[in-house]
């Protein structure tokens, strides 16, 4: 199967349309008090998550994940860097899961356009409307899980304004038209950029040393601190997109407890579906470390370019924590259920999604040797403007409140990697 198919669908690929809801006939103040209760105990298969760049890496790994437990998917996907054979697999490998498990296949659609394009938006999302004889809006859309933003450290820093048009204003516009349909369940895709320089500061990089208003916390001592809403040292304009954004949501929840949101702030995913028919294939140049070793590997780059072998770690080369996306997927997930049952502490909350442990850039590639029983060749390059050299999670607040932690290692995520390019026919 040809993995860079190209599209140029405008109208909605689907596997089922969703069926218009009328309110029951209950008391007006009893349906009015409980709506939102009724609404959160809907089956699964009733409900529906909106995904937008549902089939980017990240996104169509949470896709399938989402379909596997049961839930209707929407996605919205303009196809910038990604391809809709993707839709494709994601289709057969929920068809086979479900089919595995005796389980009915949910409904995915797929709505090739930009989120930002809020006229295409609406018409979307009134398919999903309830009706309602009191004027508050309700959708069978029982959350959103938000990708669609550009992510490259590099390109950040050279075009700064294409990254907060896409990803700050275009987040303020989506999520006003959601709030103009009741759907206020918002989970977020934000990052480990948000802690900036702290990476580097000797810090255990925990959610509180990033705030959004003032906030009062035990630390590993015991002692109690306050901690006051802003950000230190962040590196690039990417990383300050997503610290704006947390706080646009943040200001958003404070506004209107109807909103729960959910901001979730990854580490370094790696990996693919252990199928191997998803993987990490962007349109555009990959910038991430293991999409990189896989050019080398296969022959489209002569070497890797390791930048900064000079950094303060054990063997001079960063540090990171890689987290393979078919846990992080389920990290989603997990925020998902949390937010639907609410059981957040509060209606705005972030989560770490990383292993907890770091592993260099050198002991990333020779792992990659192991699983591949050969060298990859390699050369020592520059730091890259905007870089830091540690950056590990605490994970203890996702495990406690999310019930939700990694299962998968750094080899497997290697492993992985390379049944996806035998399955791509791309292993050399």
């Amino acid at each position: 199967m040809d993995s860079r198919r190209r599209s140029n669908a405008s109208t909605p690929v689907e596997s089922e349309s969703p069926s218009s809801v009328d309110t029951p006939a209950t008391e007006s103040s009893v349906l009015f008090d409980n709506l939102d209760e009724l609404l959160r105990r809907l089956p699964q298969e009733n409900q529906y998550i909106l995904v937008t760049g549902g089939l980017g890496f990240i996104g169509s790994h949470t896709t399938l994940e989402l379909l596997k437990s049961g839930y209707n998917v929407i996605v919205i996907d303009n196809l910038s860097n990604s391809f809709e054979v993707v839709f494709d697999r994601i289709k057969i490998l929920a068809q086979k899961f479900h089919d595995t498990h005796g389980s009915k296949m949910p409904s995915l659609r797929l709505h090739a356009h930009d989120y930002r394009d809020t006229s295409a938006l609406k018409d979307l999302l009134q398919e999903y409307r309830l009706a309602s004889r009191w004027g508050t809006p309700k959708s069978k859309i029982a959350g959103v899980i938000h990708f669609a933003a550009y992510k490259a450290v590099e390109e950040s820093i050279r075009h700064p304004l294409k990254y907060y048009a896409n990803n700050v204003s275009g987040l303020i516009d989506f999520a006003s038209t959601l709030g103009d349909f009741g759907i206020k369940t918002f989970i977020f895709s934000s990052s480990a950029t948000v802690y900036g320089t702290l990476a580097t500061s000797g810090l255990p990089l925990k959610e509180e040393l990033c705030v959004h208003r003032e906030e009062v916390y035990i630390d590993s001592n015991g002692e109690t601190q306050t901690l006051q809403p802003g950000c230190t040292g962040i590196t690039n304009p990417y990383g300050r997109t997503k610290w704006i954004c947390e706080t646009i949501l943040a200001d958003l929840a404070a506004s209107d407890p109807e909103w729960t949101i959910v901001v979730l702030r990854y580490f370094n995913p790696v990996g693919c579906d252990s199928s191997g028919l998803l993987g990490e294939d962007p349109r555009q140049a990959p910038t991430n470390l293991l999409p990189v070793v896989v050019k080398v590997m296969t022959g489209q780059y002569a070497e890797l370019q390791m930048f900064g072998t000079d950094w303060d770690t054990t063997d001079g080369t960063a540090i990171r924590d890689f987290i393979h996306v078919t846990d992080l997927a389920r990290g989603h997930i997990a925020a998902l259920s949390t937010a639907n049952e609410g059981k957040l502490a509060e209606n705005f909350r972030t989560f770490n999604l990383g292993t907890g442990s770091g592993n260099s850039v050198l002991d990333v590639v020779t792992t990659m040797e192991s699983v591949i029983s050969k060298p990859i060749p390699r050369k020592a390059a520059d730091r890259r403007e905007g870089d830091v050299g540690s950056c590990v999670a605490v994970v203890d607040r996702s495990q406690q409140e999310l019930q939700w932690k990694t299962q998968k290692s750094l080899k497997d995520a290697c492993e992985d990697i390379c049944n996806f390019l035998d399955v791509s026919g791309l292993s050399s």
